[in-house]
């Protein structure tokens, strides 16, 4: 039975040490920032405003208590007043500083997916070929989202801790410099303490999560498979592995529950014990009569508490800080890499193949597994107009033709030849626009057929569309469907059968009008049916065209012009069906018995 493991905390996007190197990575992103750089400074402008207004609420409230008894009743109505502007200031600076801000990261973080995903889908398929797609799509979704937190909420905050930190210990220092050196000496200290404490609980939550996600994936796993468990008597097996995940939830959860008890306890004697104290120190001064009044002290312990809530605060800044230089790093690794040179405004009738191939020499292994070679020494021709059926074993080399062919990787040794011009020296989008592919396994888009028919020539004509689809036996099912050809196809083409995602792949192939076709064993995994109406299908389009088969059972290539036989990274064999049948212990000859027997 095949685990399946919790992947959520995989997908975390990782820490990252705060360094020279991790910050200067994350200074290009202010180059997305750019185009909004007016409106940003703005932004920053009303952070500052709304910060100082903050600062200033505690001296204004020190004030009105000192006014009780010292001041008139015009003195406590001043005071008040001004309270209430200040107030309603704020509210306007910080709404313009949260909508500011909103508008940079949104349009920031939109040119940063688009920026991302353009780079993206033009890297080669090397770079894909070492990627899980679920990564890639991670990087786009979970990483940009993060970054969007730290634009959004994360700098504005920074930002505002500091002035707060700052402007509170010398606002602080003026009132009572003694009383404010006897705060350093506990508070900043109590609240590093506590935000380290409090990081060390969300570990053990977080591990106690993990292990309740365990536990729910055995649950998972064994009702999705629960006639191999029974199959197998494993029942037994199952109740004790469940019990032992479960039994593990506990010791976490209590183990979390322990520290989390201590951490409160510690939190209320600290904190407050710190507060106590400071308050203590100034009733102490106030008392000898050192310059300050209750007021002075109710300034001085409002500070106090906005200084100790920005200290504890930006430790878990300094948290979203190291997942945003992750974040940065993930998305800089995808833009660091080089792209393919694809060329956005290419039109097919500019340059139009005549589909003459021929490999020269060519060897070839792929860049993850340098050591296999997967080609040695392929070398033939295909003329203008030519079936030309490559056949072979499974694993012989057959489809890394087809992915040399189409430039998906370059050969480590010889040359490819189309049209007598090196592979090489054609525009990547210009060589690719004359070539089409049906490959065995056809994925198609979520859309309708029609999307998916149209997706060979991008704005072509419903009467193209519909020509194709003829050619390619598809309207005789399309038809059937209400919809016709505004059927939604399901993801991957799960709403059609393999024969009609295979004809709807060749309508699409009909449509690009290519002058080299690639047809990687396109009939294979078809039932009788099916496979006589792709293989009509397949007639149509291979005729006047350059077509290339690759093919698994051989009596789809019987009629081909040229039949090449691949063995072990070589050609071992070339000729038409007849002849290569003609030749004693040939590969094909064995080949083709064997199919023969098996059938029979």
């Amino acid at each position: 039975m095949a685990r399946h493991h919790n992947s959520t905390d995989e997908r975390d996007t990782p820490k990252k040490k705060i360094t020279r190197q991790g910050l200067k990575r994350m200074a290009r992103l202010f180059r997305f920032v750019k185009p909004q750089q007016g409106v940003f400074i703005v932004g920053l402008i009303f952070l500052l405003f709304s910060s100082l207004t903050t600062l200033i609420f505690p001296a204004l409230m020190g004030d009105l208590l000192d006014s009780a008894t010292k001041g008139t009743l015009e003195t406590i109505n001043k005071t008040g007043l001004i309270l209430i502007a200040v107030f309603l200031a704020n509210a306007v600076f910080s709404y313009f500083r949260i909508y500011l801000f909103a508008i940079v990261t949104e349009r920031t973080l939109a040119l940063l997916r688009q920026t991302t995903y353009n780079h993206l889908i033009k890297l080669p398929m090397v770079f894909f070929s070492s990627r899980r797609v679920g990564e890639l799509n991670s990087r786009i979704s979970a990483d940009v989202a993060l970054l969007q937190e730290t634009f959004t909420s994360t700098l504005a905050q920074f930002i505002r801790q500091v002035i707060t930190i700052v402007g509170g210990i010398a606002l602080l220092t003026i009132i009572s410099y003694k009383l404010t050196l006897f705060m350093l000496a506990f508070v900043p200290v109590v609240a590093i303490i506590s935000r380290v404490f409090g990081s060390f609980i969300r570990k053990l939550s977080k591990e106690a999560q993990t292990k309740v996600a365990e536990s729910n994936t055995i649950v998972d796993e064994t009702l999705q498979a629960i006639a191999n468990v029974k199959a197998f008597a494993n029942e037994a097996f199952e109740i004790t592995r469940y019990r032992k995940k479960t039994n593990e939830v506990v010791d976490v959860a209590l183990k979390g529950a322990k520290w989390r008890g201590l951490f409160v306890s510690f939190i209320f004697f600290a904190l407050f014990g710190s507060i106590v104290g400071v308050i203590w120190y100034g009733v102490y001064l106030v008392n000898q009569g050192a310059g300050m009044s209750s007021g002075d002290l109710f300034k001085f312990v409002l500070y106090t508490v906005f200084i100790a809530g920005s200290i504890s605060g930006m430790a878990d800044l300094y948290s979203q800080l190291q997942k945003a230089i992750g974040a940065t790093e993930n998305l800089m690794d995808i833009l660091d890499e080089e792209p393919e040179l694809i060329s956005e405004s290419y039109n097919k009738t500019e340059s139009l193949l005549s589909g003459e191939v021929r490999f020269n020499h060519v060897s070839f292994s792929y860049p993850t597994r340098k050591d296999v070679m997967v080609l040695t020494d392929i070398s033939f021709e295909v003329r203008r107009g030519d079936q030309v059926a490559l056949v072979g074993p499974s694993g012989a080399g057959k489809s890394t033709i087809a992915g040399l062919l189409l430039r998906f990787y370059q050969p480590d040794k010889g040359v490819i030849f189309i049209d007598r011009k090196d592979i090489s020296e054609y525009n990547l989008t210009e060589l690719r626009s004359n070539m089409a592919i049906v490959p065995q396994e056809v994925l198609l888009f979520g859309g309708t057929i029609r999307e998916n028919i149209e997706y060979g020539k991008p704005g072509a004509s419903e009467a193209e569309i519909l020509k194709a689809a003829g050619q390619a036996n598809a309207l005789e099912f399309i038809n059937t469907f209400p919809e016709k050809l505004e059927t939604i196809v399901g993801e991957r083409g799960i709403q059609l059968s393999g024969g009609q995602r295979q004809r709807i792949a060749i309508a699409r192939a009909i449509l690009k009008d290519p002058a080299i076709l690639i047809l990687d064993e396109a009939t294979s995994s078809l039932d009788s049916e099916s496979e006589r109406l792709v293989q009509e299908a397949l007639e149509k389009l291979m005729a006047g065209r350059t077509s290339i088969v690759i093919a698994h059972r051989l009596s789809t290539v019987r009629k081909a012009d040229k039949i090449i036989v691949i063995d072990k990274g070589g050609v071992r064999e070339t000729g038409t069906h007849e002849e290569l049948l003609t030749l004693e212990n040939g590969i094909y000859r064995n080949l083709s018995t064997l199919q023969i027997e098996v059938m029979g």
